[in-house]
Order: C-alpha cells, then sequence, then structure tokens
C-alpha cells in the first residue's frame, strides 16, 4: 500500500504561479512512476506530468512549457512547478504513483487550484 498526501493547491489569478506538493509513504521501495493527473468540472481525468524513478519526464500537451514536475527522492516526494497559469488550468490536481511489484495505481485525495481571469 502507498499512502500520498497532497499540499500547495489554491486560488491564483491568471498568469502566476503555484507549487503543488505530494509525499508518498508505505510501500514506497515498489513505486515506478509518480505524477500529477487532474479533472476539471465536466470533464475526464487527464495527464499533467509524469515521472519515472529514473527520471523520464511525460506532460501533457496543455501544460508543456509551463509546469515543470521534480522529485524529491530523500523525501520521497514529487512536486509540480505550475507558471504561468491560466483559467482552463482550473482543477482538481490528483498526485499519483504507479507500482510495479503488484501492478497497481493509487491516488491522493485531490488538491484545488482555481485561476481566475
Amino acid at each position: 500500500q502507498v499512502q500520498l498526501v497532497e499540499s500547495g493547491g489554491g486560488l491564483v489569478q491568471a498568469g502566476g504561479t503555484l507549487r503543488l506538493s505530494c509525499a508518498a509513504s508505505g510501500s514506497i521501495f515498489s513505486i515506478r512512476v509518480m505524477g500529477w493527473y487532474r479533472q476539471a468540472p465536466g470533464k475526464q481525468r487527464e495527464l499533467v506530468a509524469t515521472m519515472a524513478n529514473g527520471g523520464s519526464t511525460n506532460y501533457g500537451d496543455s501544460v508543456k512549457g509551463r509546469f515543470t514536475i521534480s522529485r524529491d527522492n530523500a523525501k520521497n516526494t514529487v512536486y509540480l512547478q505550475m507558471n504561468s497559469l491560466k483559467p482552463q488550468d482550473t482543477a482538481v490536481y490528483y498526485c499519483n504513483a504507479h507500482t510495479i511489484v503488484v501492478p497497481s495505481d493509487y491516488w491522493g485525495q485531490g488538491t484545488q487550484v482555481t485561476v481566475s481571469s
């Protein structure tokens, strides 16, 4: 089992910045990929960014060049630096951990990000 606790969401004006954090605990040795997804009202959950243990990253097209994912392995924490925020970035952001010992996906409780125009 992996537990994920997110923090850092909030309200920001368009063009502003936020940084999300997600701390993992539990069976962290089994985690191979950590990342962020988001879900806006009435829409499906979508990829924001992921980072594998080896450092390779993957970004959703809508955030490329504006968001940066990073990991601090010593703290078992993944971050999402969000710059040049737009109203369409408004959503609940979920931290995800993918494990491979027993292939599973774990999710945090979600943190609200609201970007005002």
